[in-house]
């Protein structure tokens, strides 16, 4: 008689194997490919026409193997555009949306050594933010997105209303990933080459 299979576990270890593949690739990227590659994701990302419209963004600080949009934000920050970042909430063990209007000054390392702004920055509600722009460590063409382990960005988009964009190099993006009922689906990815709708969004 063939073991039966537990689900939950296979789809552990299935993300377990996709982590280890994604993480494999990252180290063959050099810091100057990384650099270039955020330079023309930056260039994409202010042709889109959500990017233009939006006045409520969340991005991210990019870890050494994400790509880095700060250049991009500096210009909406000077265009008046609110900006926001995640930042840990000890207490309630997940992380809200900052508001961050000087970078240099209001940003410092928190929960785990990430950057993220200063507990004298103020919340912005979720439901208020127009677009919301995730790192990964890979993402699929249907907006599946493949976190650290933890589900904190889960956690955090459920409540998100604004668009949800993915970031990340072009072989990041894949046919399918696994997907547990809690991960999020995103509406967009944005890579150096594409803005990829995803999936419809309701009116």
């Amino acid at each position: 008689m063939t073991p039966e299979i537990d689900p939950a576990r296979a789809l552990v270890e299935d993300k377990r194997a996709w982590r280890r593949r994604f993480r494999a690739h990252a180290q063959e990227v050099t810091s100057a490919e990384r650099a270039a590659a955020s330079e023309r994701a930056g260039a994409r990302l202010r042709q889109q026409p959500e990017w233009q419209q939006a006045t409520c963004i969340l991005l991210y600080a990019a870890l050494d193997d994400e790509l880095d949009l700060r250049p991009v934000v500096w210009e909406a920050l000077g265009r008046g555009v609110r900006v926001a970042l995640p930042r840990f909430d000890a207490q309630r063990g997940e992380y809200e949306a900052a508001r961050v209007a000087d970078w240099a000054a209001e940003v410092a390392p928190g929960h785990r050594g990430i950057e993220e702004p200063r507990p004298s920055c103020p919340t912005i509600p979720l439901k208020a933010l127009d677009l919301a722009l995730v790192p990964g460590l890979g993402f699929d063409v249907a907006g599946r997105r493949l976190g650290r382990g933890k589900g904190y960005y889960d956690r955090l988009l459920a409540s998100v209303t604004g668009l949800r964009c993915g970031v990340a190099m072009d072989w990041q993006i894949v046919p399918r990933l696994p997907a547990g009922p809690h991960d999020q689906t995103l509406d967009c990815l944005l890579t150096p080459t594409r803005w990829l709708a995803c999936r419809p969004r309701a009116v």
